[in-house]
């Protein structure tokens, strides 16, 4: 029963704080710089299937190692980190090198963010698990 407590905590707990930092923090900047590229209603599919597969990552390299050896929260903090910047740097730089309006403040915003929402979302997901189950 822990595997499934895991995804389902940390996906709750990424989609949710995910959901504020996109509506308040990245969509005002991105609207700002490439605001005639954007839809005005994002597409649910492809969303879903990216923090499905991405949480999973997480849970394979950060969460249930993290689960099964004891890491500490710093630990669970410190790797998620690494992920979601690696994750999150990709798109951004890979924008950032081929697209002529992709802007380096839209850069740093979701690099950040998403960086930050990883550690946070899975480091809870871990500790919301260890309280539970």
């Amino acid at each position: 029963m822990t595997l499934p407590i895991l995804y389902l905590s940390t996906f709750a707990v990424f989609l949710a704080i995910d959901f504020v930092g996109l509506s308040y923090i990245v969509k005002p900047i991105f609207e700002r710089d490439i605001g005639p590229l954007m839809r005005d209603n994002f597409k649910v599919l492809p969303a879903f299937v990216f923090y499905a597969f991405f949480v999973g990552v997480l849970l394979w390299f950060v969460s249930w190692p993290a689960i099964t050896a004891n890491h500490s929260l710093w630990w669970v903090f410190g790797n998620a980190l690494l992920m979601g910047g690696v994750a999150y740097g990709t798109y951004e730089f890979t924008n950032l090198a081929i697209l002529k309006d992709w802007t380096t403040s839209m850069v740093v915003t979701d690099l950040v963010w998403g960086t930050l929402l990883t550690a946070v979302a899975t480091t809870a997901g871990v500790a919301i698990t260890r309280a539970v189950a």
